[in-house]
């Protein structure tokens, strides 16, 4: 049956695991969940769970011992490594921000953001294969929109790759003017699908972006665990989620393990 949908963005200005919900996240106020309601729409973020972050690292990689050279100094891939894996365990703040804080002079920040974006790209070998079965498959019960911190031009890899087919709504933050974990882009999707908080589940790859920023407006959360994921995430890191999964492939489950509990 055809599916009823706005479809273009142009137009915007371990084993699976249940986690007992979250009704806040770290040093934020969030709105109630309620977790019985029928789940209408699967919010969906881009890097970690459809594509490789690891062509984000390399971006951010190349433009950071960029600036560290123009500022007269070098920087060794291991000294990175080192912080993006703290940044990425600790789930608090951005990578970009981490770099900065690090390696480069106040007020750089911008200019590293700027620059490791002119280097960022999804080649077709970035999108990981269990996910256009698995958008197939959570198309068939939900819509779908994609809530994204991305540059508008990713919406062309997703369309080159089979996956904008399956997408209903587009919430990308440079069109909307938002990015998480500011609910206003997750209100965004909300609004352009007609869809409350509580009929919709975010999966996302990020704790602080992700899951907490969803958590805020009351969206049940599935924690894709891969890529800017923490490396080795704790326990109370698992228990932030709803649900906890380690691929793409596991999320159809995981939702309507989320729409069982009603």
């Amino acid at each position: 049956m055809p599916r009823q949908s706005e479809k273009s963005p142009g137009e915007l200005p371990a084993p699976e695991r249940a986690a007992a919900p979250a009704d806040s996240g770290p040093g934020s106020a969030v709105a109630p969940r309620t977790p019985g309601e029928r789940i209408e729409l699967v919010l969906l973020d881009v890097g970690g769970p459809i594509y490789d972050d690891s062509w984000y690292r390399e971006a951010l990689l190349r433009a950071t011992c960029e600036l560290v050279a123009e500022n007269g100094g070098v920087l060794l891939e291991a000294d990175f490594q080192r912080v993006y894996d703290a940044r990425r365990q600790s789930q608090e703040g951005s990578l970009r921000t981490a770099m900065a804080e690090r390696f480069l002079r106040e007020g750089d920040r911008q200019r590293l953001s700027d620059r490791a974006e002119s280097y960022w790209f999804y080649p077709p070998s970035a999108l990981h294969p269990d996910v256009l079965p698995a958008l197939r498959e959570l198309s068939e019960r939900y819509k779908i929109a994609v809530v994204a911190n991305q540059r508008a031009l990713v919406v062309d890899a997703l369309r080159r790759d089979g996956v904008a087919s399956f997408i209903d709504y587009w919430a990308i933050s440079e069109l909307v003017g938002a990015a998480k974990p500011d609910p206003a882009i997750f209100q965004h999707a909300l609004d352009r699908a007609g869809v409350s908080p509580a009929h919709a589940v975010h999966v996302g790859n990020r704790l602080d972006s992700d899951v907490r920023g969803a958590q805020r407006l009351g969206i049940r959360t599935v924690w894709v665990v891969r890529g800017e994921a923490p490396p080795d995430p704790t326990r109370e890191q698992l228990d932030e989620p709803d649900i906890a999964v380690f691929s793409l492939a596991d999320v159809p489950a995981a939702v309507e393990r989320l729409q069982r509990a009603r």
